[in-house]
């Protein structure tokens, strides 16, 4: 497999100067080159875009896109290693080449790894819990784990209707599995016959999963 991206040190040798150069000045000692490679993929891999991104010190300057077949400036900075760039005709050859070589290449081991359209369905549950044992409020936290893509859909429903005041939404934090959990909290002042529910959507699943929590009395 060829493996894309030019040496950043080519890339430090095309700019034409470097910030705290001027008038004179020695390129300072110390300073944060950066390359990153992406690949977008539409329709499985009928559709590619390998982009390859240049940063120095954490802000990107150069960027050689193979939907354009060249190096774009993104910045002011980038301009002269732009022309450069783009006049070294094998080194975009093997740019271009990398949306076969890089991306679709490594796509491949990615099904094969069963990391390309893998689904993992979520395991919901509600817990109740109280800030303080003398509030009237209580907390109700719905907790998805084991999930996979992260992307997931949460509500909260009070007798069959949606619930948007009390709601906050923790993060999606990878469990390390190649899955997802996320938490989803309600505050709210339940009182006996009350039905809640976390209703969740995901793709790994045919239609939403439902979990019911009901008060046991009206200061539950």
């Amino acid at each position: 497999m060829a493996f894309p991206g030019v040496p950043l040190m080519l890339l430090l040798g095309a700019l034409a100067r470097i910030p705290g150069s001027e008038g004179g000045k020695e390129t300072p000692a110390h300073f944060l080159a950066q390359w990153k490679a992406e690949c977008h993929f539409l329709n499985g891999t009928q559709r590619v875009r390998f982009l390859e991104r240049l940063f120095y010190d954490r802000q990107e300057i150069v960027r050689f896109d193979s939907d354009l077949g060249k190096y774009v400036a993104v910045t002011e900075l980038g301009e002269a290693a732009v022309d450069r760039l783009n006049r070294d005709e094998q080194l975009l050859q093997v740019e271009k080449a990398s949306v076969d070589h890089f991306c679709r290449y490594n796509y491949g081991i990615a099904q094969t790894a069963q990391v390309v359209g893998r689904r993992a369905k979520p395991t919901v549950s509600i817990s109740p819990t109280k800030m303080e044992p003398s509030s009237p409020n209580t907390i109700l936290l719905c907790t998805a784990t084991g999930f996979y893509p992260v992307e997931i859909e949460v509500q909260w429903l009070k007798n069959g209707q949606p619930e948007e005041e009390g709601v906050a939404f923790g993060e999606e934090l990878q469990s390390g599995d190649w899955t997802y959990q996320l938490q989803v909290m309600l505050e709210t002042q339940p009182q006996r016959g009350d039905v809640y529910t976390c209703k969740v959507g995901h793709a790994s699943l045919e239609a939403p999963i439902t979990v019911q929590w009901e008060p046991r009395s009206s200061s539950s």
